[in-house]
């Protein structure tokens, strides 16, 4: 058939040369997904079991990227998101309904604590939170209607580390599920599934992007039944997540090794140089023994990451931490972590009823750069604050 230019540059007759191999993942792009005759037409979100359907299910990039993470946290399958909040609204949105109650530990994600009690209880949910320590004294929180304890081991910002075998042996009693965010440990400092979770999270966005420059989440499980349960929810709430962002997280997967290693010395270098000024009342890093459940951390972790927080000595003021933090030049002011940049955030207003920093707490994101140059800058800043 002859067709005009206007047509062909639509319907194009050439293609490039096969044969074209590299090392890259391709990154695939696409909303309509072509079908090969009418009665091959289908429109199922499960890409593993029939055939491409839709862009917004995801692309041969899209499930790149979740096989690999599936396959590092030892699950099944495995849900990309466009972000770690999204991650954790798809768990809480797939597993609880109206009536029902939900447990949440008191360190948790402050977005995520803003979703339990702005969007779940309009949706007749109860959030309940409990002591992130409580370990296996979780068992008498639990009710009829519990369904689903959310565990985030470290917790955010204040780092409590939970003991999560003895929470998810009490959750198996009372048949309920235990989802983890486990973006501390990028999913390979600690074995969820090996240790009785049932589904677990990760922001992407943070050690597995590396680079502060994209945004996604993962949600993993390893039972056919929540694959089921988590699939629908995610293809309803049309969680569509960019393929170039995906290949820019398959990118930093490849360096993720070697990123944590050093990430974890330079951390703990700076966190133990802190933890000596007078100034700093208690280090909060896992992997120290000042941090609460410093001893679930040294029995279930195989390493620790980048983040961790300082408390300073009492009577030490704000204006005094502020101005701390906005002298230092080689930590930037920014939410986030997980990246090459080192950074710095005061905290003076978290809301915690077990052991609360009293407003005077700085999180650290410990970055690539040379960890002598960063406690220089420390030092610098710090020598300037007046005694108090």
């Amino acid at each position: 058939m002859s067709i005009g230019w206007r047509t062909r540059i639509i319907h194009s007759p050439v293609s490039a040369p096969p044969g074209f191999r590299s090392l890259a993942t391709p990154t695939y792009r696409g909303s309509t997904t072509l079908f090969e005759n009418s009665a091959s037409v289908t429109d199922d979100w499960d890409q593993t079991r029939a055939r491409y359907s839709y862009g917004l299910y995801g692309t041969p990039t899209t499930f790149e990227l979740a096989a690999r993470i599936a396959d590092l946290e030892g699950g099944r399958h495995c849900f990309i998101t466009p972000g770690g909040q999204a991650a954790i609204a798809l768990i809480y949105l797939s597993f609880a309904r109206a009536g029902g109650h939900v447990l949440l530990p008191d360190s948790v994600y402050g977005p995520s604590r803003e979703l339990a009690e702005r969007l779940l209880a309009r949706l007749g949910i109860e959030a309940e939170y409990y002591d992130p320590l409580i370990g296996p004294g979780i068992r008498s929180l639990l009710r009829k209607n519990t369904q689903l304890i959310w565990c985030e081991s470290p917790g955010s910002v204040t780092m409590e580390v939970q003991d999560i075998p003895a929470i998810c042996a009490a959750a198996r009693t009372a048949n309920v599920p235990v989802a983890l965010d486990n973006t501390y440990a990028a999913g390979v400092l600690f074995d969820a599934f090996k240790h009785g979770v049932d589904v677990t999270m990760q922001a992407l966005t943070k050690y597995v992007g590396g680079h502060s420059d994209l945004l996604l989440g993962s949600v993993t499980v390893r039972d056919a039944a929540h694959y089921q349960l988590i699939g629908d929810a995610h293809q309803l709430l049309g969680m569509g997540v960019s393929p170039d962002d995906c290949s820019l997280a398959l990118r930093g997967l490849q360096t993720l090794a070697v990123r944590l290693a050093q990430h974890e010395s330079s951390a703990l270098l700076v966190a133990r140089w802190l933890g000596a000024q007078p100034l700093i009342d208690r280090v909060l890093h896992p992997a120290l023994e000042s941090c609460p459940g410093h001893q679930s951390w040294a029995r279930d972790f195989t390493g620790s990451a980048s983040v961790f927080s300082v408390v300073f000595s009492p009577g030490v003021p704000r204006q005094a931490i502020e101005e701390f933090v906005d002298r230092l030049e080689l930590f930037e002011i920014g939410y986030s972590w997980g990246g090459v940049t080192s950074l710095a955030m005061p905290f003076f207003a978290l809301r915690r009823r077990e052991r609360p920093a009293n407003g005077n707490l700085v999180r650290f994101n410990v970055g690539l750069e040379d960890p002598q140059d960063l406690i220089a800058d420390l030092n610098r800043s710090l020598s300037k604050i007046q005694d108090f």
